[in-house]
């Protein structure tokens, strides 16, 4: 159902939690399929990020991927293979593996990282196409509020 054929009060009696759901699902299909059709997967640019030390890395040591896993734990994926991802980076050159399983960023990696990097802002655009920055906000400010009244059980 779209939402330009509901009026307020309408949209006010949606349960916020289905919207979400929706709108979760959207934009992460959305988000992987542009980043598929530059050629890398979400995941592949996460371990990027998880290992580079100018990003998200504390100290750009080598990490098993249990311990990517676990960086990950706020927005893996179910269906996510971080092993699988990882070989086919490093196939491309951009992650190196030691003998404790370890896997290492490449200089050719964090060149990739810094290049995946400049697709992100045209992919938000393209998301926050329309949408004001403060109804953005506002909305963001609303659903940060219904988390913390619901987390106060």
């Amino acid at each position: 159902m779209s939402t330009t054929q509901l009026s307020d009060a309408e949209l006010a009696a949606q349960p916020a939690a289905y919207w979400t759901g929706l709108a979760y699902e959207s934009l992460i299909a959305f988000t992987r399929a542009r980043q598929a059709e530059l050629g890398y997967t979400q995941p592949q640019f996460w371990l990027l990020r998880n290992l580079s030390r100018d990003d998200l890395s504390p100290d750009g040591r080598g990490m098993t991927v249990p311990e990517l896993r676990q960086a990950m734990a706020s927005y893996l994926r179910p269906e996510d293979d971080l092993a699988a991802e990882a070989e086919v980076l490093l196939e491309r050159g951009w992650l190196s593996r030691d003998a404790e399983g370890r896997w290492w960023l490449t200089e050719a990696g964090e060149a990739a990282r810094v290049d995946l990097k400049q697709h992100a802002p045209a992919i938000r655009a393209r998301i926050h196409e329309g949408v004001d920055d403060a109804d953005y906000v506002t909305a963001l400010k609303v659903l940060q509020r219904m988390i913390h009244n619901t987390s106060q059980a």
